[in-house]
């Protein structure tokens, strides 16, 4: 049997891990992000610990150091990876964290926060009573929503979250 046809413990095959990564990375890719650091996320992601190195990204991904170093950077500066040294070594790895989305989501109050001012300058600017001032407007309101909103799901996450490992563990 082919390396990409053998089963891994858990019954999955290196195939069909390879398919769900291109799969999402391709939804990542839809909903904004460049190729390659979708790629490099969904393969982060879908690895049992989290964490793999600059050639073993390459190496199951089949692309360069290049590709791979410009992919982290990216998610490193948006905060969807973070970088550490290799114990006794001078070799990097990049983990994605299971509280990944979590942190995210949390993150996005403070781009809100800003957009929120920019937009209400925008509103002063072009005057709100214009076509342009009220749409920029509604947005600000929504944005105001949201930043209420948006601690409150987030503490139903946690709760959620606490209360499923505890099932799942105890």
């Amino acid at each position: 049997m082919s390396e990409q046809r053998q089963q891994s413990d858990e019954g999955r095959t290196q195939e069909a891990v390879s398919q769900f990564v291109e799969r999402f990375a391709a939804q990542l890719v839809e909903a904004g992000m460049a190729r390659m650091p979708a790629r490099v996320f969904a393969c982060l992601l879908s690895s049992d610990s989290g964490v793999l190195t600059s050639a073993e990204l390459g190496e199951r991904l089949q692309i360069s150091p290049a590709a791979v170093s410009g992919a982290v950077r990216y998610l490193s500066q948006v905060d969807m990876v973070s970088r550490e040294r290799e114990p006794g070594s001078r070799r990097d790895r990049y983990r994605v964290h299971s509280d990944q989305w979590y942190e995210a989501m949390a993150r996005r109050e403070n781009v809100l926060t800003r957009w929120e001012g920019t937009l209400r300058d925008g509103v002063d600017s072009l005057g709100a009573a214009t076509p342009a001032g009220r749409r920029l407007n509604e947005t600000v309101v929504f944005f105001e929503f949201l930043q209420k909103e948006l601690p409150v799901m987030l503490e139903r996450w946690r709760e959620h979250r606490d209360e499923l490992r505890s099932r799942y563990e105890g």
